[in-house]
């Protein structure tokens, strides 16, 4: 079973008019490559309430920071092309950074507010990159929905405030998290870590579920804040980047979680930068979900 690879925004906006044609409801998922279970997930949430499903494929290179960063980014577009042949996906876009940032390009899309502080505190311009990407795939692709999962909740939120702001005419679903047997959030930066690392990881997890379930009890947050950092630091990690806890809505940063709240961590195993966040209110089922995965 193969899928068609479509490198050419002609071509790509030609086959959705035809599927427009027949009344067909168009979703895509925007994904850098380097695919596992978690972007799998998100497809197969596309498949459940679309007829037919884009998934883009584009190393973004202006959400890099970093020039080695972006360079050794995995590029594994056959073995994704196969993921996705797998799971029923209609087309791979894949263009070329040429064709996405064509001589001349002269235009950045950003998103104050949601875009500050967390990742775009260390990140600087990231969003920016991610805003500006993401808005000309949703105008290239047409889509009716387009599908983020909420391992990035700061970029979901980038992209639900340009959405709104710009009135593009797409529904931006979001899904959970998906995980580890061990509860280590997946993602394509987990290769990354060492043999040595790895048992160490799914700790970040843990101590965001464990002190989110604490949050949600009611005890302080400075303190559990603190207490959570030195035990992220304790597991292996060389460094917080941030912990904090901020509205689920508009990620202003809470004294208290009096209302729909996030935990969100970034943090460094080696040479591997690692980021999580938990829904307080529901972090004691969560706690319980994995301890008994671990059992």
């Amino acid at each position: 079973m193969s899928i068609p690879i479509v490198r050419i925004v002609a071509e790509l906006r030609s086959i959705v008019a035809a599927w427009r044609r027949e009344g067909f409801k168009v979703a895509v998922v925007p994904t850098m490559g380097a695919l596992h279970e978690g972007h799998l997930s998100l497809v197969r949430a596309a498949l459940a309430k679309a007829d037919r499903v884009i998934v883009t494929l584009f190393v973004n290179p202006k959400q890099f920071n970093s020039a080695g960063d972006l360079a050794v980014y995995p590029r594994t577009e056959h073995d994704d092309a196969a993921k996705l042949a797998s799971v029923g996906t209609h087309i791979l876009y894949a263009p070329d950074a040429a064709d996405i940032y064509p001589q001349g390009f002269a235009t950045t899309v950003s998103v104050a507010g949601v875009s500050e502080g967390l990742c775009g505190a260390f990140r600087p311009g990231h969003f920016d990159g991610v805003a500006t990407v993401v808005t000309k795939l949703f105008l290239q692709t047409g889509a009716n929905l387009a599908f983020f999962g909420e391992k990035d909740f700061q970029q979901l939120q980038v992209v639900r405030r340009l959405v709104r702001d710009l009135d593009i005419p797409i529904e931006i679903v979001a899904c959970p998290t998906v995980r580890e047997a061990d509860g280590l959030a997946m993602s394509s930066r987990n290769t990354r870590l060492s043999a040595a690392e790895r048992p160490s990881a799914p700790r970040l997890a843990e101590i965001l579920f464990e002190t989110a379930g604490r949050l949600s009890s009611g005890e302080p947050v400075e303190r559990l804040l603190h207490e959570a950092r030195q035990a992220i630091l304790a597991a292996g990690f060389s460094r917080v980047e941030y912990l904090e806890l901020r509205a689920g809505d508009n990620l202003a940063l809470m004294a208290t979680p009096g209302r729909p709240a996030r935990l969100l961590v970034a943090a460094w195993l080696g040479q591997t930068r690692l980021i999580d966040n938990v829904e307080v209110e529901s972090a004691q089922r969560s706690v319980q979900a994995l301890k008994q995965a671990a059992a």
